[in-house]
């Protein structure tokens, strides 16, 4: 799988945030997108999730035998959980295992499950998520990316409200995507544990990674 990203030109409110910009990543890649608050780091991941058009440039992934859109081979993980209060952890994780995969038969119990586990949940599957602390929630969140198989992962500042332990969680899911062939890209603001990853700090000079 290879992720190219071709002199990409993106706006916010009429203004530039992106000028020129170019990436590419293949197989197993991990890219961090660093750079002050307002520099076009969520601006960008939301270009390279589909959810917004370039003022100019190209988006694409060539992925033999795949030809789905670029949303449906990635996940977004942003600033907000889209957790349902009042259903249980297994119930979020259930709907959005079905959305994701365009499934609504209600299969997959044991991939939830799976899910679940991974993300340390999986004795609070029974329990609404209301009830889950902040850590939790996120935690639940995150279990989307194990309900349903998509190659590029993006996150948004994926350290957030996670302790050490969350943390190592999430370092060890990403390992066995990138291990798998996945591709990852993460915008933060603090040190991230991916192994060899690649860097662009975005600014006035953003560079081609």
């Amino acid at each position: 799988m290879l992720l190219i990203a071709e002199n990409l030109v993106l706006s916010r409110g009429g203004r530039t945030v992106i000028d020129g910009l170019s990436l590419r990543l293949s197989n197993g890649e991990a890219l961090l997108l660093t750079g002050a608050n307002g520099a076009g780091k969520t601006t960008l991941l939301r270009a390279l999730a589909g959810f917004l058009p370039p003022a100019f440039g190209e988006i694409r992934i060539e992925n033999e035998n795949d030809d789905r859109e670029l949303g449906e081979l990635c996940h977004f993980v942003g600033h907000l959980d889209g957790i349902k209060p009042h259903l249980t952890a297994m119930e979020n994780l259930a709907f959005w295992g079905a959305y994701l995969n365009g499934d609504s038969s209600g299969n997959g119990g044991d991939r939830l499950t799976r899910a679940l586990n991974k993300f340390g949940l999986a004795a609070l599957a029974d329990v609404p998520a209301g009830f889950l602390s902040a850590g939790q929630k996120r935690r639940l969140a995150l279990s989307r990316l194990a309900a349903a198989h998509r190659p590029l992962w993006l996150f948004d500042e994926p350290t957030a409200l996670l302790d050490a332990a969350s943390l190592t969680l999430l370092i060890d899911a990403v390992n066995a995507h990138r291990a798998d062939g996945g591709l990852v890209i993460a915008a933060t603001h603090l040190p991230l544990a991916f192994k060899n990853a690649k860097e662009v700090r975005l600014g006035p000079k953003e560079k081609a990674a």
